[in-house]
């Protein structure tokens, strides 16, 4: 074979070669593809992050409100702020009553005095200007009282707090216990606020150590 034979040979075989790359490659990274998609994992819908479990049919026929939040200032200038785990408004009712469950309030009164109240269950009446809490109630006053009882009532345009029934619990004095309970504002007074006890008071005194 003379020199140029072989150098047209190897053109011939270059070009070949080639040409056959071009359609071989291809082939093979299509191949590749094939088999990552045959073997990957199969996803599982189980494993899908788990999202909160809500009946919305329920939510739709009751609906509520989950930690709400009221917040109002008293005609005499107490601050009245109430707070919940979740509340449900009254049926039929046009004026935003609620009931609510995990129910807190706090009073913070002009002079600086202060009461915190805590109950399983709650109603909110704007209309009567009326909240009533019950299923357990402790009461927490800034000037040492804490105080339980089943039910009690605040009123929402004035300072006010009423147990209609029996109270029980520590005083700055004491162990005291009840009939019922009073807390207001005197007439005319722009500071301070009266705790009244009502109905066979019994205080059992306590000498500070």
């Amino acid at each position: 074979m003379t020199q140029a034979e072989a150098m047209t040979w190897r053109d011939n075989f270059h070009s070949t070669l080639v040409a056959w790359l071009k359609v071989i490659l291809p082939l093979i990274a299509l191949g590749i593809l094939s088999t990552l998609f045959l073997v990957s994992r199969t996803i599982n819908p189980e494993d899908a992050i788990p999202f909160a479990e809500v009946d919305v049919a329920d939510r739709i026929r009751e609906p509520r409100l989950t930690l709400p939040a009221w917040a109002g200032v008293t005609d005499d200038g107490s601050a009245l702020t109430v707070t919940a785990d979740e509340a449900r408004p009254t049926a039929g009712a046009a004026d935003g009553a609620a009931s609510a469950r995990g129910l807190r309030a706090v009073l913070e009164m002009p002079g600086g005095g202060r009461a915190e109240m805590v109950a399983a269950t709650g109603r909110l009446d704007p209309a009567a200007q009326r909240l009533a809490v019950g299923g357990g109630v402790t009461v927490t006053t800034s000037t040492g009282y804490s105080l339980r009882t089943g039910t009690l009532d605040a009123s929402l345009d004035r300072t006010g707090l009423s147990a209609p029934g029996p109270v029980e619990g520590e005083g700055p004095g004491g162990r005291l216990s009840a009939g019922s309970m009073e807390l207001s504002a005197p007439d005319g007074a722009s500071k301070g606020y009266m705790m009244v006890f009502k109905g066979g008071v019994r205080l059992l005194y306590q000498p500070p150590e």
